[in-house]
């Protein structure tokens, strides 16, 4: 009788509980909830809201975990702490000080980006999120979306490609992912933050309408998809204005144009003022306490607000913004729960991993059939890379340097300081190798001794050389060439065996100047915990290739917008220079600018083959009120089961700035002999202008082609489409 009186009294205490804080009742909306908050907080708890403290070092919060940056709860009112945690390829643990917390080590952004995967991409965020949260954090500082204009860019590794529709809409896919988890997160680096030299100095020149067609609308693409609750503003200057600061991009493109209803935090030392960044739409600064010159929304801001010179409705604002975040992604109802290890859950993450490694890996040459491996081969000599220990990573904030498997399969290998330590992921592609063909003999070789590495090769059937190239965040790479001579041992190899593979693991493009002589290349960028067996699994064909190019391949920087910039690297010869001038290629990034200049790269955005063939006939492209659609037939022509990635490019009429535009793509599996009728809605967006004096998208009325291809260059049926003149909503 006692537990039926109990049962029968709770929903009553339930009821004067949300009586007494009517925000807590989930079926309000996230703003209704936020403004009934800000109306019950002090002045005091409202400005507390506004900073984050830096959660590392001798500044620590006592009660924070060891990690980015922290957010006191507010009891009385029930407002959760906010932990927030680097986690841009996933959940870091700054120097192991969080004991017994590990993560899966994701592969890098280019590599989930070349599966052109959505789901793929979902998960990926999904699990990061899920980790997240068992660790007890409800930030994570992911979504990286700024689109690749040089491969010298040393962060490109943490990015999703060159294209503003394939970028913006994986990392939306991704930021869904990670929110699923009742995680919020971020998407950055807004904007134009496409190089790191002098990142947190230069300006990024660019006009309106060009920076609205490229890096802005994968930013836009992101947050229609993913809905991050924040946006971090970039260290850079935007025409002479710093991300942070920038009126025109925080209040008047994603605030008022977006209806972006989130908030915008800063990046780690990114805020230069109070009033200022506050009006222009700052919401958030970032252990300002630490990496800015002054704590700018705690004091100055108080006095700003007293004064009048930044309103108290904008402060309110900023408060709305942040809870309303928080809201919106169920972090109330649901908050982070520190657990132990879970063996279940670590094998969930490395199958996630090894998943998009698989289907990321880029197949970029294979002459005479050399891949797969054949059934038949006897000895393999496997060179270089470190192959024997591991697979490399990228360096910087986002490295992930504890795992189930440990910390770096490598050590000593320079720098082994910020923005190192240079991090091998303990998975041997060459433990695995010999795992999946316990028949062959697979012997080693380090590379060192280009002599003994090519008597190793000239003795075996095939020789694989793994090469790999270190990229970081604060630094650009100084060239597109792969280091310590590398290139040297590919060739001495391909001239000892004529049956050599390159496997490459690298931030992004390199130049490739033996390749002639090589019969076989797969790009492997940074392929995470479980790389070494996704590549094995690749080379014997237990898998076959799928990945597609997110980023045009140069030949060489002459190829490039730009093909020599001061300062890149570490140590540079010349200063950097206050600007870097976009305007060179506006909006024409990547293949674009390829296209419109009439380069040959040496591999286009979009190319990967398979182990097997594929047909695509019976274009038609019709709009259909709002909407433009295609209709295509895909057909494994080969004997071996595969996957699709069919794109669809608009050459917009004669004479226009950017002659060509990826508008939709999608990704089939295709048993061998398999054929499907396939259909895919193209972006509005990618047929239209952006037109600066009413800031509007519109479609031009003209004479439209649509081209169905596996690459940007490699396109073969066309299909003509007439459109009017429309403004897009």
């Amino acid at each position: 009788m006692l537990v039926c009186a109990l049962l029968a009294a709770a929903p009553a205490f339930a009821q004067d509980a949300t009586s007494a804080q009517p925000w807590m009742d989930a079926g309000q909306s996230p703003d209704a909830r936020a403004a009934l908050l800000v109306a019950a907080m002090t002045q005091d708890e409202k400005f507390a809201l506004i900073r984050s403290r830096f959660a590392i070092g001798e500044k620590k919060p006592e009660e924070a975990l060891t990690a980015a940056g922290y957010v006191a709860p507010i009891p009385r009112l029930g407002i959760p702490a906010q932990s927030l945690v680097d986690a841009g390829l996933g959940v870091t643990n700054p120097g192991g000080a969080r004991t017994g917390d590990h993560a899966t080590a994701m592969p890098s952004g280019p590599m989930t980006a070349s599966t052109w995967s959505r789901d793929i991409a979902f998960k990926g965020g999904e699990t990061m999120g899920r980790e997240a949260w068992r660790q007890g954090f409800n930030v994570l500082l992911a979504g990286s979306v700024n689109l690749q204009r040089d491969p010298r860019n040393g962060r490109n590794f943490e990015y999703a490609g060159e294209d503003p529709l394939l970028a913006g809409t994986l990392v939306g896919e991704s930021i869904r992912g990670v929110q699923s988890q009742h995680v919020l997160s971020t998407m950055k680096h807004y904007a134009l933050n496409d190089m790191e030299t002098a990142r947190n100095t230069h300006s990024a020149e660019i006009g309106d309408r060009a920076m609205h067609e490229s890096d802005l609308l994968a930013f836009h693409v992101a947050i229609e998809i993913g809905q991050p609750g924040s946006v971090m503003c970039s260290y850079n200057r935007i025409n002479g204005t710093y991300g942070c600061e920038h009126d025109e991009l925080l209040n008047n493109v994603l605030k008022r144009d977006w209806r972006y209803p989130g908030y915008v935090m800063s990046d780690w030392g990114g805020v230069h003022s109070a009033s200022k960044a506050a009006n222009a739409g700052l919401d958030q600064q970032s252990a300002g306490e630490v990496f800015d010159k002054a704590v700018y929304f705690d004091v100055p801001l108080r006095m700003a607000v007293g004064a009048g010179v930044v309103p108290q409705t904008r402060l309110d604002d900023m408060v709305h913004r942040i809870l309303r975040s928080f809201i919106a992604i169920g972090a109330f109802e649901h908050p982070p729960q520190r657990q132990p290890v879970d063996a279940a859950l670590d094998a969930i993450g490395f199958d996630v991993a090894q998943r998009t490694a698989e289907a990321g890996a880029v197949l970029l040459r294979n002459e005479n059939g050399v891949l797969p491996l054949a059934p038949g081969v006897r000895r393999i000599a496997v060179i270089g890379g470190h192959a024997d220990t591991g697979v490399i990573a990228g360096g910087g904030s986002s490295m992930v340097g504890w795992t189930s498997r440990g910390t770096s399969a490598v050590t000593g290998v320079q720098p082994t300081t910020w923005p190192g330590p240079v991090m091998f992921q303990p998975s041997s592609p060459l433990l695995a190798l010999r795992e999946a063909l316990p028949d062959a003999r697979i012997d080693y070789a380090d590379g060192r001794d280009r002599a003994a590495a090519a008597r190793l090769a000239r003795e075996a059937d095939v020789a694989i050389v793994f090469a790999t190239q270190w990229a970081a965040e604060s630094v650009d790479l100084p060239d597109m060439r792969l280091p310590d001579g590398q290139d040297a041992l590919i060739a001495a190899v391909a001239a000892a065996n004529p049956r050599s593979v390159v496997v490459l693991q690298t931030n992004g493009p390199v130049e490739l100047p033996w390749i002639d002589v090589v019969p076989g290349v797969l790009q492997a960028w940074y392929p995470g915990i479980r790389g070494g067996e996704a590549i094995a699994r690749l080379l014997t064909g237990a898998v076959n290739p799928s990945g597609h190019l997110p980023v045009t391949w140069p030949v060489d920087v002459s190829q490039l917008p730009r093909p020599t910039i001061p300062g890149l690297g570490f140590n540079p010869a010349q200063k950097p220079e206050d600007t870097i001038d976009y305007d060179i290629e506006g909006a024409n990034v990547g293949y674009r600018w390829f296209s419109a200049k009439g380069l040959t790269p040496r591999y286009a955005f979009g190319h990967g083959l398979s182990y097997t063939t594929f047909a695509t006939s019976d274009l038609q492209v019709r709009a259909d009120g709002e909407r433009i659609v295609a209709r295509f037939t895909v057909r494994n022509t080969g004997e071996r089961d595969g996957v699709a990635v069919p794109q669809l490019y608009v050459h917009l009429p004669q004479g226009h700035a950017t002659p060509l535009r990826l508008a939709g793509w999608d990704r089939i599996e295709l048993e061998a002999g398999e054929t499907r009728e396939v259909e895919v809605a193209l972006a509005p967006r990618l047929f239209a202008d952006y037109h600066p004096n009413d800031r509007s998208w519109r479609i031009a009325a003209g004479d439209y082609t649509v081209a169905l291809g596996q690459s940007a260059i490699d396109t073969g049926e066309r299909a003509a489409l007439t459109l009017p003149a429309r403004r897009l909503d």
